[in-house]
C-alpha cells in the first residue's frame, strides 16, 4: 500500500512538473527561431547555387536531365520524399563528385556519371546525397562550422560575396562528421531497397574509390569528402544482408549507354 502511494505521488509530481515546464517555454520564440532557420536555409540555397551557376556550365541536354530525373523521382516516390523539394543541377565537370546544398539543391558533376560503371552505382550516390538533405545534415554542418549568426548575415547582404563563395566551397569539398556519413549511408540503402534498386553496386563503388584513395588528384573529390570508403562499403553490405533481392533497373540499358555517350561528346 505504501509503495503504491509513493508511486502515485511520483507520477503526480512528474505530471505537474512536466506541465509547469511546458507552460513556461516560450513557444512563440521557439517557432520564430525555426522560421528564421527555414528562411535562412532557403536563401542560402539560392546564394550558393548562384555561385556554382556563375562559375560552372550547367548541362541542359534533355536526355541527361530526363535520365537523372527518372532516378531521383523513383527514389523520392518510393520513400515518400517530396520530389519538388529536390532541385537537381547537373554540371559539366570532370570531378567525381555530387553534393547537397541547403534547401534541397543537389549538385551532380558529369564526372560522377561517367565514372559510374552502372546506373545502380550512380543511384547509390544520389540516394546518399538525398539522405543528407532529408536528415538536415547540410544545415547542421553549416551551423556547426560557420555559426547561425554568420549564416543569417549572409542572407541579409552583410556576409560578403567572398564569404558566400568560401562557404559554398565547404559544402562541395569537405567531409561531414563520420556519424552523419554513416547515417546517410544507412538511409541511402533503405532508399535503394524501397525503390527496388540493388545497393550492392553502391558498396562496389566505394570499394572502387577506396583503391584510389592514395591518388592525389582533384578528379576524385568524392573520396576526400567521403573518407573511409572501404569501411563504409563493408557496413553497407552488412546492413543490406537479408533485404529485398527482387531488384529492377531504373533506366533501360539503351538509355544508360546513350546517357554516357551524350556526356562524353
Amino acid at each position: 500500500m505504501k509503495r503504491t502511494i509513493i508511486q502515485g505521488t511520483i507520477t503526480v509530481v512528474l505530471f505537474f512538473g512536466t506541465w509547469f515546464g511546458l507552460n513556461h517555454i516560450d513557444w512563440v520564440s521557439v517557432f520564430k527561431v525555426q522560421q528564421v532557420t527555414d528562411k535562412t536555409e532557403q536563401k542560402l540555397g539560392e546564394l550558393f547555387w548562384e555561385v556554382f551557376k556563375k562559375t560552372e556550365k550547367e548541362i541542359t541536354n534533355e536526355l541527361v536531365i530526363n535520365s537523372m530525373d527518372s532516378i531521383v523521382t523513383l527514389i523520392c516516390k518510393s520513400n515518400n520524399i517530396d520530389r519538388e523539394k529536390i532541385k537537381v543541377h547537373i554540371l559539366n565537370k570532370d570531378e567525381i563528385n555530387a553534393f547537397a546544398l541547403p534547401n534541397g539543391h543537389l549538385i551532380v558533376f558529369s564526372g560522377l556519371i561517367l565514372n559510374s560503371d552502372n546506373q545502380e552505382e550512380l543511384a547509390g550516390v544520389i540516394s546518399h546525397e538525398i539522405a543528407h538533405i532529408e536528415l538536415n545534415h547540410v544545415m547542421k554542418k553549416l551551423v556547426k562550422e560557420i555559426g547561425l549568426s554568420v549564416l543569417i548575415s549572409m542572407t541579409t547582404g552583410n556576409g560578403g560575396l567572398e564569404a558566400i563563395k568560401e562557404t559554398a566551397k565547404i559544402l562541395s569539398s569537405s567531409a561531414f562528421d563520420r556519424s552523419l556519413e554513416k547515417e546517410a549511408d544507412i538511409k541511402a540503402v533503405d532508399y535503394l531497397v524501397n525503390a527496388k534498386i540493388n545497393p550492392q553496386p553502391f558498396a562496389n563503388f566505394l570499394y572502387k574509390l577506396s583503391d584510389k584513395e592514395d591518388e592525389a588528384t582533384k578528379y576524385l573529390t568524392w573520396i576526400s569528402t567521403h573518407p573511409d570508403s572501404k569501411e563504409r562499403a563493408e557496413y553497407i553490405i552488412e546492413y543490406n544482408k537479408g533485404k529485398l533481392t527482387d531488384y529492377k533497373p531504373v533506366l533501360s540499358n539503351e538509355t544508360w549507354v546513350k546517357l554516357k555517350a551524350e556526356l562524353k561528346d
